[in-house]
């Protein structure tokens, strides 16, 4: 029951969270064991947005899909800092801040203070690989609303993420190349079928997750990540 409720209220979300019908594999979990988490110092920053065509856009497709949005924001990416509040020797009131070891991904226009959408954004390493695990965080009007936040949940989206000089290469996993492998039989996951959001979501364990990239995600015959239907091209504006 609890996993059919989880369900049944994801498909409002999935179309929130970015998993719209057209392109990146969702999970309830995160994509990451803690183990395997790492910080990229050079990848904090502000970013312009480039999209970057997929084999089959190359030959005049024209199917990407990228919003409006997603391209002409800035991103803003920096470490995480928690602020916890104390009580001092005296009783008095204090703030400490903490670095956590992940980063916020905020798309704003001009004003920094303006975020349009946040992310959390996980960085971690399989087989010497660097992956970025998505979800979203802090969306204003689900924070205000009672049946907003009883109806709500955070999925996740995994991406490769590749450093080269000033600019990041992001590629999402997408949906087709894992729907694949299932079919075929070459990874057994847990996943479940939408019906409102049309869309399949992985219900598999991190560590289940995890073992499937160790296995496939560094094969090109099974994941093309040059050939994702979600893929972004990052320029560092400063």
């Amino acid at each position: 029951m609890k996993l059919r409720k989880l369900l049944i209220v994801s498909g409002i979300l999935l179309f929130i969270s970015g998993c719209s019908d057209f392109c990146m594999i969702c999970s309830l979990n995160p994509f990451f064991l803690e183990k395997n988490v790492t910080l990229i110092p050079e990848i904090e920053g502000n970013w312009s947005a480039h999209v970057i065509k997929s084999k089959s856009d190359s030959k005049g497709n024209n199917s990407s899909k990228w919003e409006k949005a997603d391209t002409t924001s800035v991103w803003r990416i920096n470490r995480f800092i928690s602020e916890e509040k104390i009580k001092t020797p005296k009783g008095k009131d204090s703030i400490t801040f903490k670095p956590q070891n992940f980063y916020a991904a905020r798309l704003s226009g001009n004003n920094p203070d303006s975020a349009r959408y946040q992310f959390h954004l996980t960085l971690f390493r399989i087989n010497g690989a660097l992956y970025g695990d998505f979800s979203p965080r802090e969306i204003t009007d689900i924070r205000e609303s009672l049946m907003a936040r009883e109806n709500y949940f955070a999925v996740h989206t995994l991406a490769r993420i590749q450093v080269k000089n000033k600019q990041l290469l992001v590629s999402w996993l997408g949906t087709d190349y894992v729907k694949d492998m299932i079919e075929k039989k070459r990874v057994r996951i847990k996943y479940r079928y939408v019906p409102d959001a049309g869309r399949l979501l992985l219900t598999a364990s991190s560590q289940d997750l995890t073992e499937m990239v160790e296995r496939y995600a560094d094969q090109k015959r099974f994941i093309d990540w040059e050939d994702q239907p979600a893929m972004l091209k990052l320029n560092r504006i400063n």
